[in-house]
């Protein structure tokens, strides 16, 4: 099965979707890294910009937390690699704001 082709017109406005929406992420794991926002807030967000995060990613982005340590949590939590914040069931994201406070 072939992807669809697309008009010039029709690329241009997917890059600059995908644009806008990495620029989205990048600034939530900003603000979340800056403590500007918590876990919590995060789980009640909605989107494609919100649900598309990988959960590495997101735990990677909490302050005192790096790749390493968020591959511990991931184990222990039962959270697959390549699981997103959509994908997350609830208690995996119930563990999570226990392990990281409300």
């Amino acid at each position: 099965m072939n992807p669809p082709k697309l008009t010039p017109e029709q690329r241009k406005e997917g890059l600059r979707k995908a644009l806008q929406l990495r620029a989205e992420r990048a600034e939530l794991k900003k603000k979340l890294k800056k403590g500007e926002i918590n876990l919590n807030n995060v789980f009640r967000m909605t989107g494609p910009a919100v649900e598309r995060i990988r959960a590495r990613d997101l735990l990677s982005s909490l302050p005192r937390v790096g790749k390493i340590t968020a591959k511990k949590i991931m184990g222990e939590v039962k959270i697959a690699e390549s699981r997103r914040i959509k994908g997350l069931g609830v208690r995996q994201k119930r563990d999570l704001l226990f392990r990281f406070g409300k």
